[in-house]
């Protein structure tokens, strides 16, 4: 059993320093029945702080049997409370906590009415999230399908996670402001620059960032966090890249995924495993171009997990994600599918910007 003074150290966090709830605010809280512990410790928080509260939350195996089961009347049905939250309310809080993180992908189908069902109310999540409008966050419980996908006993994941959070910390929120402050300098110089380019034994790809902004993920979009992101110029990326780390989508892992881009465009993909799902995804409207380029800044989270939530924050890491864009950045690719790709940077990595070389072997030289 999770120690109750963690879950509340987390739930504090969440609540004053990722959500910044104030009096008045309306929060939907969406998770599984596995995180009742963290639910109910964040709504007595909310409401203590003056919030109006609504939840959502997910029983074992509903979304499996909506696509087992469902009509097309089923599938294409948007929940009332989500959609009127995403246009509404000031926060969203998901906190993930699966029963089970088996392969679903035998619905391809019917997976894909319903993602397009759900494309203008992630529209709109994506509009709101830009400027704030909506506060959310996306964090993570510690349950048994996500240690046995990272490999590790629950009691490991479980630390593994409250660690990378930096709720052992004397003080979480000012250890999280000091995140804040140490990656402003790194946006600050991306920020004065237009043109990027990752190297790497497994990369060399360029993209323009006229334009575009990088941004400081510091711990409130996403708990935990430690990257510096931004969404590339649509049509400027060229080159190659070969993700180093597995990445899982609709519950199949792909492995050493390699893409060749012109002008934007990926031309060409291979994988060693997942070739399949591959084909199927860049099918999707906006796939083939990249919504988001980024570098992980969390040396906390110094292992694979095959949890995107971590693993994109890996220190010594970079990752793009091909698909939808972050309009608070600048982009305009719009996608269904936002999917993010990790590689290695930790054995001869570069990052140069505008010429200058800001990078090496996983750490910034600035």
């Amino acid at each position: 059993m999770v120690n109750q003074d963690i879950i509340n150290a987390y739930a504090k966090l969440l609540v004053d320093y990722s959500l910044s709830i104030e009096s008045g605010d309306k929060l939907l809280i969406k998770s599984t029945t596995l995180a009742l512990p963290l639910i109910k410790a964040v709504y007595r928080l909310a409401l203590q702080k003056g919030a109006i509260v609504e939840t959502d939350i997910d029983f074992e195996d509903r979304g499996k049997m909506l696509l087992e089961f469902g009509s097309n009347e089923a599938l294409q049905h948007k929940s009332i409370l989500f959609k009127k939250a995403i246009e509404t309310f000031d926060a969203y809080l998901n906190i993930r906590a699966p029963f089970s993180l088996k392969n679903i992908a035998k619905y391809p189908d019917k997976a894909a009415i319903h993602n397009e069902a759900m494309r203008p109310v992630f529209k709109t999540y994506f509009e709101r999230t830009a400027d704030r409008r909506l506060k959310r966050t996306l964090c993570e419980y510690p349950t048994q399908a996500g240690a046995d996908a990272a490999g590790i006993s629950l009691e490991d994941y479980s630390d593994f996670i409250f660690t990378a959070c930096k709720l052992f910390t004397d003080d979480p929120k000012q250890a999280w402001l000091d995140v804040r402050q140490n990656q402003q300098r790194i946006v600050d110089k991306l920020n004065s620059c237009t043109k990027v380019r990752y190297l790497s034994p497994h990369m060399d790809i360029s993209f323009s960032t006229q334009g575009r902004k990088w941004i400081n993920s510091d711990g409130q979009t996403n708990m935990p966090s430690g990257e510096v992101y931004t969404s590339p110029v649509e049509d400027s990326v060229n080159g190659f890249i070969t993700f180093t780390y597995p990445a899982i989508y609709r519950g199949v892992e792909v492995e050493e995924v390699r893409l060749e881009v012109k002008d934007g465009y990926i031309e060409s993909w291979t994988a060693k495993k997942g070739q399949e799902l591959l084909d199927q995804i860049f099918e999707i409207e906006g796939s083939r171009r990249f919504g988001e380029a980024a570098i992980g800044t969390n040396y906390s989270i110094n292992k694979i997990t095959r949890n995107i939530l971590f693993d994109e924050k890996i220190g010594g890491s970079v990752h793009m994600a091909i698909g939808q864009s972050y309009a608070q950045a600048g982009g305009k690719n719009e996608s269904s599918i936002h999917w993010d790709m990790i590689s290695d940077m930790k054995n001869q990595g570069q990052v140069y910007a505008d010429g200058e070389k800001i990078y090496e072997n996983g750490l910034f030289l600035i």
